[in-house]
């Protein structure tokens, strides 16, 4: 594709450089666009080094061919970033004074932007108000993140990292091979009540299975997200036209929504980390180490969800589920992961290797998705970047 990449005047400018890179890596054309403020931060050389393609900031430059207009028209995709509230508020206000404000103007292409700024520059109103002019245009905004600012400030206003970027730019871009789909997804990880104090549960973040339903959504599906004990900041991002949220707590309750949204569903895909096993009985009262209570805990175990969603599908349904394992090797992971699809009765299985700090509340994860001939998908990354691996695999499969 031919990308352009606009870069504004912020401290953040130096990540855009990783950004091009990878483009690059990912064999894409790209062009940079920085503005005057930009090149205080990192100059020109850098970027013709990197992108391969001459930079200028000037609309005077190579007039012949209408520089100002045909790079917009020639782009497959605009990327600004980073965004500052300067350059936000100029887009929302169709100002074009420099070359990357006539190149905005003048693309038909999906435009993704990812803001940078101070967290107070965020919140303010009017930074607010040009933000939803943007969506409304059908801008697609990424981030910004909640973190370490310059100057020792923290909060929301922190640049998302490079390969986050990457994955969603090249999502507004994704061909819409779900278009029509019903898809139902479930996430996170169920709680099973002890007392009104504590549960049995696991750390699933529910990051995976939000990534899933944006990605699906970014495909043209029509998507429900089960989501189960999954915090507000995960789902933001899935928060969007495409895709409905219905928020679940214990195994019963995740299976019994399974079940109601399966019945007009495409395809199901079971990426939350259902808890095995429950309390026998669950406390009306905290269990206390003084009424000596807490010595022996009964357990019973939860149906298996997506056995009875494969075993009770219609004809043309096809069920993913996902499986993290502890293997001692791949080998070993790739045997679990075959006679679990097999005993589940499952059209894909998606098997990533879990640990203390792996696959769970991590931001990137590693899979291989198997089906009856085999493994026929892998991917390493981003969760965004493992699920559009799984919808190629599924739009394969289908």
């Amino acid at each position: 594709m031919n990308i352009v990449v606009g870069v504004t005047g912020g401290i953040a400018a130096y990540k855009a450089v990783h950004l091009v890179r990878l483009l690059i890596k990912a064999g894409h054309d790209a062009t940079v666009i920085p503005t005057e403020d930009a090149l205080r931060f990192v100059g020109m050389p850098t970027w013709e080094a990197i992108s391969r393609n001459p930079v200028t900031t000037s609309v005077h430059e190579d007039v012949a061919r209408v520089r100002h207009v045909a790079l917009g028209q020639a782009a497959d995709l605009v990327v600004v970033a980073p965004a500052t509230a300067n350059t936000i508020a100029k887009m929302a206000a169709g100002l074009a004074d420099d070359l990357l404000g006539t190149t905005l103007l003048a693309t038909t292409a999906p435009v993704v932007i990812a803001p940078a700024m101070h967290t107070e520059m965020w919140r303010h109103p009017a930074t607010q108000a040009n933000i939803e002019t943007l969506r409304a245009r059908g801008v697609t905004i990424v981030g910004p993140g909640d973190g370490e600012l310059t100057g020792g400030d923290s909060g929301p206003g922190r640049m998302l990292e490079p390969e986050a970027i990457f994955d969603a730019a090249l999502a507004a871009v994704r061909p819409q091979d779900l278009a029509g789909v019903r898809i139902i997804v479930s996430t996170g990880g169920t709680r099973e009540p002890l007392d009104p104090v504590r549960f049995l549960g696991n750390r699933s973040s529910g990051r995976q299975g939000a990534a899933l339903a944006v990605s699906a959504a970014d495909r043209g599906a029509d998507v429900v997200l089960v989501a189960a004990n999954v915090s507000a900041d995960v789902l933001a991002d899935a928060v969007r036209a495409g895709i409905r949220i219905e928020n679940v707590a214990t195994a019963a309750d995740l299976g019994a929504a399974m079940r109601h949204e399966a019945e007009s569903a495409d395809v199901l895909v079971m990426a939350a980390a259902v808890a095995d096993y429950r309390p026998a009985e669950t406390a009306e009262r905290k269990l206390t180490k003084e009424a000596g209570t807490l010595t022996r805990i009964d357990l019973v175990e939860n149906e298996d969800i997506v056995a009875g969603l494969a075993a009770g599908r219609r004809q043309e349904q096809f069920v993913v589920a996902f499986a993290a394992e502890t293997s001692q090797n791949e080998q070993e992971m790739l045997d679990r992961a075959r006679r679990k699809r097999e005993r589940k009765g499952v059209d894909l299985l998606v098997v990533n290797e879990v640990g203390w700090e792996q696959g769970f509340e991590a931001a990137d994860n590693t899979v291989q998705i198997v089906s009856a001939d085999g493994v026929v998908g892998a991917a390493s990354g981003t969760k965004l970047r493992v699920a559009d691996a799984v919808w190629d695999a599924v739009v394969a499969a289908r």
